[in-house]
């Protein structure tokens, strides 16, 4: 889901640091620096970089650049290889089994711990190199007037994501504007001392 569909569930952020012009000016090529790369035919579990908002495959910005106007889009793009555990018990199982094999006609049966851990992390290798990853795209508007970044995602983990993300790349501290964060931007001292003495409501029954 993005800011393209017809509704979205969206996290928006404000800036902590100044933004300079320079920065800005920077920002295709601080893109293109962190870009997205493709692990098809890599054995990582996972890759993240960002991509165009126009096309999660293009990590070169050839179709369109990111600034329009008062805005800066972009997407976020998540690869992540997904193997079942169950899949990998059995491949582990048999690789184990045949070890055993390999070793009674050494006349030995003890397989080390160590060994263990080789035999697991090789099938893994060879497992990661048939599944293929898992694609995810998350879109990013920044509005550059109000120093705001929307992303289009309320995953807990994906926010923690994209925030690392946007910090290592601009070199930009993002702060989560919740209600009440929202709240302190609005209100002065007296409504956010009333707001913080407010206790939450049980609106269901003591008896239920």
């Amino acid at each position: 889901m993005g800011f393209a569909n017809a509704s979205t569930s969206f996290t928006r952020f404000r800036i902590l640091d100044p933004v300079t012009d320079e920065l800005i000016r920077q920002v295709p090529e601080r893109l293109r620096k962190h870009a997205f790369v493709d692990i098809d035919e890599l054995p990582e579990m996972q890759s993240v970089g960002w991509v165009s908002f126009e096309d999660f495959l293009d990590a070169e910005w050839n179709e369109a650049p990111p600034q329009k106007g008062n805005y800066l889009v972009f997407s976020l793009r998540v690869d992540k290889r997904k193997i079942p555990a169950g899949v990998i018990r059995k491949h582990v199982a048999l690789a184990l089994r045949q070890e055993k094999e390999e070793l009674r006609a050494r006349n030995k049966t003890f397989i080390s711990r160590e060994r263990k851990k080789e035999i697991k992390e090789q099938v893994l290798l060879r497992l990661r190199q048939r599944f293929l990853p898992v694609p995810g795209e998350f879109n990013v508007i920044w509005l550059l007037e109000k120093n705001e970044v929307w992303f289009a995602s309320t995953q807990s983990g994906m926010i923690d994501l994209f925030m690392e993300e946007f910090l290592q790349t601009f070199d930009l501290r993002l702060d989560q504007l919740t209600p009440y964060t929202l709240a302190v931007t609005m209100l002065d001292e007296d409504a956010l001392l009333r707001l913080d003495r407010l206790e939450t409501t049980q609106f269901a029954s003591a008896d239920a």
